[in-house]
């Protein structure tokens, strides 16, 4: 069973006006690890995550409409997080969604799997310290939202060399765009964690004892 996973990165006595600073180094770490350059949306949550987004943009999905001049659809990465900043509150959480590309299984005519490279779409939140009680306490400053942890595990499929592979591919993105993330926005913590609680070098540990 897949299962959502996330990486929180922590700042020492991080000021909530450096946090778009932040923002801008985690966003742009992606481009140079497997993901795209632009943002294709920006939304600012008050006070919790129950309440209306108070400010949403969206720019659009590369590979979807084009932009002016034949240009992907999308935003400049820095502008996407000024426009959603301009005005910082202690109880603001300000979330990004930007593309990431990993190998994954699709299906052709409902018959065949095949592996193709594709893009998904990864949330990035930075949280002011008083959003949803502090959640950035357990959550960290800044939290990325990868989707399911289906590509680096892919369960349901016959492990065979190819998934073993494109797998290891995978994992080997996740864990050079991780400390990449760290050390561009200059974290002091960073914890890769799931919903479930087991992490996934567990979950892969006995995924890959299957093969033995």
């Amino acid at each position: 069973m897949s299962d959502a996973l996330y990486l929180s990165l922590w700042y020492p006595n991080l000021r909530l006006e450096a946090l778009p600073g932040k923002l801008v180094s985690v966003l742009g770490e992606f481009a140079k690890h497997g993901g795209e350059p632009l943002v294709y949306s920006a939304t600012v949550w008050p006070v919790s995550w129950s309440e209306s987004p108070v400010f949403q943009a969206i720019y659009g999905r590369r590979g979807a409409s084009a932009g002016e001049a034949g240009k992907p659809a999308g935003a400049e990465l820095r502008m996407a997080v000024e426009q959603a900043t301009e005005s910082l509150h202690d109880d603001y959480a300000y979330e990004f969604q930007i593309g990431w590309n990993l190998w994954d299984l699709e299906s052709r005519d409902g018959l065949d799997e095949v592996w193709v490279r594709g893009t998904r779409l990864v949330r990035v939140t930075g949280f002011g310290p008083l959003f949803d009680e502090g959640t950035y306490e357990q959550e960290g400053h800044i939290r990325i939202d990868f989707g399911n942890d289906a590509p680096f595990l892919e369960e349901e499929a016959e492990l065979d060399s190819a998934a073993a592979r494109h797998m290891e591919e995978n994992v080997r993105q996740l864990v050079e765009l991780t400390a990449a993330l760290e050390k561009a926005s200059g974290a002091t913590a960073r914890l890769l964690w799931s919903e479930l609680g087991e992490t996934l070098a567990q979950r892969l540990a006995a995924r890959l004892g299957q093969r033995n």
